[in-house]
């Protein structure tokens, strides 16, 4: 497939999460038009925003090739999302499951469906850091800095991301 190279944050907080997390790779991998070639290790992450009281994420990565574009792309992850009843009721709440397009490409997109770069990846250690096992060179397109150099600049809080597993696309 000749597509465009793009960058998933995936995380879940509800239910069982590893199970979800890796059942919406196999889901995204089951589109044609969509490649998986690299997934990032498994991180535990305190929940960032949103009302208090919730569990841990796990959150990972993926690059992937894809001929869909950015807003097919979107309504892709969307329907993954949905498939894992994902509920959209309040910001930052827990949730199943969480898809968001990071890079896609060397795009800057500003709908009001789409934003690509994502607005808050270089602010959020949560995405930064399974986004360098993944992406670590490459390029944000507003910013002109690597993920590496991004990553490098915020802060280390204890607690906040720490590796649980090097594979989990396929846990049972």
């Amino acid at each position: 497939m000749t597509g465009t190279i793009a960058y998933l944050a995936l995380g879940s907080n509800l239910g069982d999460r590893l199970a979800t997390l890796a059942g919406a790779y196999a889901t995204l991998a089951a589109y044609p038009e969509v490649t998986p070639l690299q997934t990032s290790r498994l991180y535990e992450t305190a929940p960032v925003g949103g009302p208090g009281g919730q569990g841990r994420f796990l959150n990972a990565a993926l690059k992937i090739e894809t001929a869909l574009g950015p807003e097919a792309l979107l309504d892709a992850c969307m329907s993954v999302e949905q498939g894992y009843h994902r509920e959209r009721i309040i910001r930052w709440d827990a949730r199943t499951l969480d898809l968001d397009i990071l890079l896609y490409g060397d795009a800057v997109i500003s709908t009001e469906r789409l934003e690509i770069p994502h607005p808050r990846m270089h602010l959020r250690r949560f995405v930064l850091v399974p986004l360098s096992d993944v992406a670590a060179d490459v390029v944000h397109p507003r910013l002109n800095r690597t993920i590496a150099e991004l990553l490098a600049d915020l802060p280390v809080e204890n607690g906040d991301v720490y590796p649980v597993a090097d594979t989990w696309t396929n846990p049972r």
